[in-house]
């Protein structure tokens, strides 16, 4: 069980996912937004794969809060890079969709009761699953993801 000052602290690195995005890609060239690293997607493909995975994550909370034990069904994300054109698409409106479902989210998370984050259901892959297992991976999810944008832009 996550305690609530961690708790906390984990909100507010959710919060501020969608800046440490902007700052990893701040002034990119287009061929940096391509370039692609031996061992994963091109900025651009990250950039694309936050956008589905935080609209994603925000019906999982909501799904979460709502039903009871729902079944949070995983999804193959090389499948999604493929057939969503992540390689060739522009970025914006995949970092305003990122923007706009964190804000969102935020707003539920910051009114949460206790009761809330014990709510659990089962993911598909992973087994049980309940509103904090949530929060410790999409606080972090974007800040890794910089920190791939980062290196990738480096080589």
């Amino acid at each position: 069980m996550v305690t609530v000052p961690d708790r906390t602290k984990l909100i507010a690195q959710y919060a501020q996912g969608h800046q440490a995005i902007l700052d990893a890609l701040a002034g990119s060239t287009p061929e940096e937004l391509d370039a692609h690293p031996a061992d994963g997607w091109s900025p651009r493909e990250i950039v694309h794969h936050l956008a589905d995975s935080e609209m994603t994550s925000a019906i999982r909370l909501r799904r979460l809060l709502v039903e009871d034990q729902p079944v949070i069904n995983g999804y193959d994300e090389e499948a999604f890079a493929k057939q969503l054109h992540y390689a060739d698409r522009p970025v914006e409106a995949a970092l305003d969709a990122l923007s706009a479902a964190r804000r969102t989210s935020l707003e539920l998370l910051e009114r949460m009761s206790e009761a809330d984050w014990q709510r659990a259901g089962t993911h598909s892959e992973s087994g049980p699953y309940t509103a904090e297992d949530w929060l410790q991976i999409y606080a972090a999810h974007a800040h890794d993801h910089a920190d791939q944008i980062r290196r990738a832009r480096a080589r």
